[in-house]
């Protein structure tokens, strides 16, 4: 990688023809979407363009082979802030996504076999290629809360974690319905007990700091945010009673038979609380509106601009974000 203090980048734009063709297709068909390809897609050409092609690619995994050479934040954004982006595309640089060793060899083996047959290959206009795509992902369409007449609250959720799952199939490796979980529930608490009762983080944020026993504490509540419970989150409700802390887990309606099951086995079930998302966040709001029709989209509207000033200040990724909508 080029330690050099970063400058920004002349522009180099890709012609219209066929390399420019054969990086959209290729983008589509290995899925180069999500922050962690798009990180990995801008590594693999800056160590282009530093040794030349063609790349081996088992040079470019660290030596105890778990990730690509050179993937992480500082090295992602030092690319990006050649090119005028200073957003942070991710927390990790894409190293903890999972795949992330595949994509790069995918990758090395498209750029090997475009350089075999054609030779000259312009890797500044390519690395711009990937900016754009950055540029182009920041700006994502937010997901869509639509508010029908005839659905109720609860259908209304429903319809928005399916175009979260959605999503995320289309991006192996990101969470984007425990991202969306997590920041709708602390929207939720922020208009209930005010912005100074919680302390929001990162949705890929480790829970493991001393000072923190859950997603949210409140009182002595540990709130634990969760699409697939696991033994290492009974682990954490354990050392939460431990602790005096009285764990609380908001989670899918799978989740939910997963997690009663793990709480028997560690013998704590009638100690946790266990409340499945849709509805924890559907009561609420009914309890906010005071059941009144005519208060629900003012209330919703809050709830959303609440979430979306969190995911402004704790997430690089703005596809995150929701809009109201009308209609089914």
């Amino acid at each position: 990688m080029n330690d050099k203090p970063p400058r920004k980048e002349a522009v180099s734009k890709l012609p219209a023809g066929s390399l420019r063709n054969a990086l959209e297709g290729f983008a589509i068909r290995k899925k180069f979407v999500g922050k962690g390809p798009l990180a990995v897609a801008l590594v693999v050409t800056r160590h282009a363009r530093a040794s030349g092609l063609p790349l081996d690619p088992s040079s470019l995994i660290t030596e105890q082979k778990g990730q690509v050479m050179g993937l992480g934040r500082a090295s992602v954004q030092a690319i990006l802030k050649r090119h005028g982006v200073t957003r942070v595309l991710a927390e990790e640089g894409g190293r903890t996504s999972r795949g992330s060793i595949g994509k790069m060899q995918a990758y090395v083996e498209f750029l090997n076999g475009w350089h075999s047959t054609h030779q000259h290959i312009d890797l500044a206009a390519i690395e711009t290629f990937w900016v754009d795509c950055v540029r182009k992902f920041f700006a994502g369409k937010p997901l869509t809360l639509k508010l029908d007449a005839a659905w109720g609250v609860r259908a209304g959720l429903r319809n928005l974690t399916m175009q979260a799952i959605a999503r995320q199939k289309e991006q192996p490796g990101t969470q984007i319905l425990g991202s969306l979980m997590q920041h709708l529930v602390g929207a939720k608490l922020v208009l209930i007990l005010g912005e100074d009762a919680l302390t929001h983080h990162s949705a890929n944020a480790s829970d493991q700091a001393p000072d923190r026993h859950g997603d949210f504490d409140v009182e002595d509540a540990a709130i634990h945010v969760t699409t697939a419970p696991s033994e290492a989150l009974i682990r954490k409700c354990v050392a939460n009673l431990d602790k005096l802390k009285r764990p609380l887990i908001v989670t899918t309606a799978r989740g939910m038979m997963t997690a009663e099951g793990l709480l028997e086995n560690a013998g704590i079930a009638e100690r946790v609380d266990l409340i499945e998302f849709e509805q924890f966040m559907a009561t609420n709001i009914h309890e906010m509106t005071r059941f009144r029709l005519n208060e629900r989209r003012a209330t919703l509207e809050r709830i959303i601009a609440a979430y979306n000033a969190i995911i402004d200040a704790h997430e690089s990724d703005v596809s995150l974000k929701i809009q109201l909508g009308d209609g089914k």
